[in-house]
């Protein structure tokens, strides 16, 4: 009996030892050690990148390996994975770096960095995940230490499993020596739970246009919040050369509280916020660059070079750990009226003296720099961004709206509530006799369709919520919905735009056009394609359209305004140069309107207000054609492109990009049927897009995996309560409205999923404990049984004779030793195998799959010559 107690006894010490070994750091700090890289020896300070505190707290030195950049702003980056799996809390940063050789730094929070080398230029970018900003820091900016209770979370099952650090180098004569840089930031992490998370709120400016030798343009930001209250207590300023003052504010019933005012010409730290400031729904975050223009020869624009500005505004800020969201931006100027009542001292430049600037932002006039603010210019360069630059479309493909039995599909939108609507031709198809050669439509004597051509979906389940449209149009083509739910679509047969009432279309509420009557002059159109809606003046955007190329702007009581366009000129199509503008996006987030120029095969986009000319897209991926083009807020852009000529490689798919610079960020085809002429694409903000086939007669559902995984069992637990309900639940609370019973009913339902959850988790837990001690206690026994029945009475005598103890028993010495190899390896037939040592639309008309012959809508204009294509 002696023996079994003592073997007991040895289990139980293993045991206590394995369970102390996995609940203290300091037994992941020795694995840790030996695994981690070291610092190159040619650098100074420590080696040492991990360093225990105390029990809970721990030092983590997250350096360049030694490096020596070879050009002026170098962007270069490395990753340290978080040394252990549960949560932990960031509590303090401590830089090691100087202005002299480092333009700025940041640090990055992900779980799957897009390199596991030592070092690797960030033109690859950060991290193939979301990443979120930690900190940020340039001009020899002091530490930053966070309040008490205060902590960025990382590790756990939902927290950030890696640090990326990115450096940027900006003038690189401080290396002519070519000594060793080991630049980077100490992190001060504790595993003791924080009842504040903190998160980055960032509030950039991505269209400000500074005129040369101007004294002082403002660059205005303005958002609204609609979260949980957050507590800000430290703020950071960012520009280039021209920026003076940068201030933000927080704006409540009309009064303007300071957040933090300061010279982006000074150490660029994060400033502690002088008076706590809480920000709450309902509130506005606001903010001011104030630039000179002076000393410049051209516009000056927002972007990564050094002849680009930046305007950034930086809060750091806290929330409660169950609210807590780590990471927000605002890019718009919801309300530019605002701002004349501005405080004044957000338009006075603070005074630097000279020494303080003395080496400027590191930027070389004759330089290429790319600033890791900029997000929206260079969104691989720079990952301090609100895009997720990794971001996979893929199809639902268990939504059953692809069944459904539709016409020809022209338009898609969303109303206000994420409904999907579709715009189809029912039995009516447009092809070669439709139109004669004045665009007078043919078959009229077929009558309107008779069909519903406008349906209404469930957007989950494709159920048809309501139907109408019947004996209206003939040839539907665009289709657009206003903040109201109105529905505004174009006919080409009837060369006219409708606007109409979601419950009533059969009486129009506006017509613009002549019935039946191509032309193109301000009271007609000749097949106009699309149209958008302003949501702020109500201003009436129309593309117009096969044959003409212009796009007409309405007042909201479809009072003509003004035009701008003309038709593509020989050779490469000019600025303003349209062949079928074909569709419209606006976007509102920078006060501009996005024109698919569909047979130039490009993107084209203009200033809502005036029609000036400001960017074009084109990529060699769009082949020949651009059929449509859709904005969804936050930045992304979402487009389809035609069906390739005869010869051409380029496929016929979808695309995402960053909107301000354009870059192609994922490409994506339905796995479902397949793309043969997709008509219409409509995105919406939580990346759920959809794309409707003029030859298919098909609508497909796309979405992220990781809103499809946000919609099924997750890792942690199962997630039952969507965004847009979390939303309302904190709209109702914090502005005191009731919820309705189907809300509650949903909100308590995630309670007791998430304590289900817990549970669970508990459960999981105690069980995995308790499986290893049933199995060495069964073990045991045995093998007190067995050597019962082999030594007799002498057994327990024997086993602790020689065993040399319990040391003995540990080393699985003597006949009695618990060694799992030698056990095992006696039962017959077991080998020892892992228990020995390891070594060391042409139109819209149908046409038939071998049918090579140009469609109708292709032979409005020539087609052009072959010609290599340009991005």
């Amino acid at each position: 009996m002696a023996g079994l107690v003592n073997n007991l006894l040895i289990l139980f010490l293993i045991f206590q030892n394995s369970c102390l070994a996995f609940r203290s750091p300091l037994s992941v700090f020795k694995r840790y050690k030996d695994a981690a890289k070291s610092h190159s020896n040619e650098c100074l300070g420590s080696n040492r990148q991990l360093v225990p505190l105390s029990l809970s707290d721990f030092a983590l030195d997250i350096r360049m390996p030694g490096v020596t950049p070879k050009q002026s702003d170098t962007y270069l980056c490395m990753s340290l994975r978080l040394p252990v799996e549960e949560e932990a809390y960031v509590v303090d940063f401590k830089p090691h770096a100087s202005m002299d050789t480092v333009h700025h730094m940041l640090l990055f929070g992900c779980n799957s960095p897009v390199s596991d080398e030592d070092y690797w230029d960030c033109d690859g970018g950060t991290c193939k995940d979301t990443s979120n900003i930690l900190y940020a820091w340039a001009r020899n900016a002091p530490p930053t230490r966070l309040p008490n209770g205060v902590g960025f979370k990382v590790g756990g099952e939902k927290g950030s499993k890696y640090f990326v650090l990115q450096v940027h180098y900006g003038d690189v004569s401080a290396f002519k020596d070519k000594h060793k840089d080991c630049s980077g930031v100490t992190l001060h992490l504790t595993n003791q739970k924080q009842p504040m998370i903190a998160g980055m709120y960032l509030m950039m400016s991505v269209d400000t246009v500074i005129p040369p030798g101007e004294k002082a343009v403002n660059a205005d930001i303005a958002c609204h919040y609609k979260m949980y209250p957050m507590h800000l207590f430290a703020y950071r300023v960012h520009t280039h050369h021209l920026g003076k003052v940068v201030s933000g504010y927080r704006v409540r019933d009309g009064q303007w509280t300071l957040i933090g005012r300061q010279s982006p010409q000074l150490p660029q730290a994060f400033y502690p916020v002088e008076n706590p400031i809480e920000i709450k729904y309902g509130d506005t975050l606001a903010a001011r660059c104030v630039f000179t223009g002076e000393g410049r020869s051209s516009e000056t624009f927002i972007g990564g070079t050094a002849s680009d500005e930046m305007c950034n505004f930086y809060i750091m800020y806290y929330m409660e750990a169950k609210h807590a969201v780590s990471y927000m931006t605002c890019t718009r100027n919801i309300n530019p009226e605002m701002f004349k009542s501005i405080p004044q001292e957000a338009n006075i430049p603070i005074p630097v003296k000279p020494d303080m600037t003395m080496m400027g932002h590191g930027h070389h006039e004759e330089t290429k720099s790319r600033d890791a603010i900029s997000v929206m210019q260079q969104p691989k360069r720079d990952e301090e961004e609100v895009l997720d630059q990794d971001l996979n479309i893929e199809e639902v493909v268990d939504w059953p709206g692809i069944s459904l039995k539709l016409g020809q599909v022209s338009g898609l939108a969303l109303d206000p509530n994420s409904n999907l609507v579709i715009f189809h031709r029912g039995d009516h198809v447009w092809d070669a006799n439709s139109f004669d050669s004045g665009y007078i439509y043919q078959p009229k004597e077929l009558g309107p369709i008779k069909e519903s051509t406008i349906l209404v979906l469930d957007p989950n389940s494709s159920a048809v919520l309501h139907s109408t449209g019947r004996n209206l149009f003939y040839l539907p083509h665009g289709l657009s919905i206003d903040n109201n739910g109105n529905y505004w679509v174009t006919d080409v047969a009837l060369h006219q735009v409708f606007k109409l009432a979601s419950h009533a279309v059969e009486s129009p509420l506006l017509s613009l056009g002549r019935a039946l009557q191509p032309g193109s002059d301000k009271n007609h159109f000749c097949q106009p394609t699309d149209v958008a809606v302003d949501s702020v003046t109500g201003n009436i955007y129309v593309s117009d359209g096969y044959c003409n190329s212009r796009i007409v702007q309405f007042s909201q009581n479809g009072m003509f305004v003004m035009q701008w366009g003309e038709e593509t000129s020989v050779g490469q199509a000019k600025p303003g140069q349209f062949s079928i503008p074909h569709s419209l996006t606006l976007v509102s987030d920078f006060g501009q309107l996005c024109v698919a120029d569909r047979e130039n095969g490009r993107i084209q986009c203009f200033k809502l207000e005036t029609g000036e000319f400001i960017k074009e897209i084109r990529h060699p991926l769009f082949g020949r054609e651009v059929f449509a083009v859709s904005y969804a807020p936050g930045g992304l852009l979402f487009a389809v492109n035609g069906k390739p000529y005869p010869g051409d490689i380029v496929p016929v798919q979808a695309f995402v990009m960053n909107f301000s610079t354009g870059e192609i960020i994922d490409t994506f085809i339905p796995l479902r049927k397949k793309f043969e002429m997709p008509h219409d694409i409509v995105a919406s903000e939580d990346r759920t897009v959809y794309v409707g086939d003029a030859h298919t007669n098909a609508v497909w559902k796309f979405t992220s995996p990781e809103k499809m995984e946000h919609r099924s069992v997750k890792k942690a637990g199962i997630e039952v309560q969507e965004i847009k309900e979390a939303e309302t639940v904190i709209e109702a609370r914090l502005t005191n409205k009731p919820m309705s019973k189907e809300l509650l009913k949903k909100e308590e339902k995630h309670h007791v999923v998430q304590q289900a959850s817990t549970g669970v988790s508990f459960v999981l837990i105690t069980t995995l404990l308790i499986i290893p001690i049933v199995i060495f206690l069964a073990i045991a026994i045995f093998i007190q049984w067995r050597k019962t029945r082999i030594y007799g009475a002498d057994a327990e005598h024997k086993l602790d004779s020689s065993s040399g103890g319990i040391l003995g028993k540990f080393r699985g010495k003597g006949s009695g030793g618990l060694n799992l190899g030698n056990f095992f390896a006696s039962r017959a037939g077991y080998s020892r195998k892992g228990f020995d040592r390891l070594s060391t639309e042409g139109s819209d008309q149908e046409k038939d799959e071998d049918d090579t012959t140009d469609s109708e809508e292709e032979d409005v204009a020539p087609q052009p010559p072959a010609i290599p294509p340009s991005s």
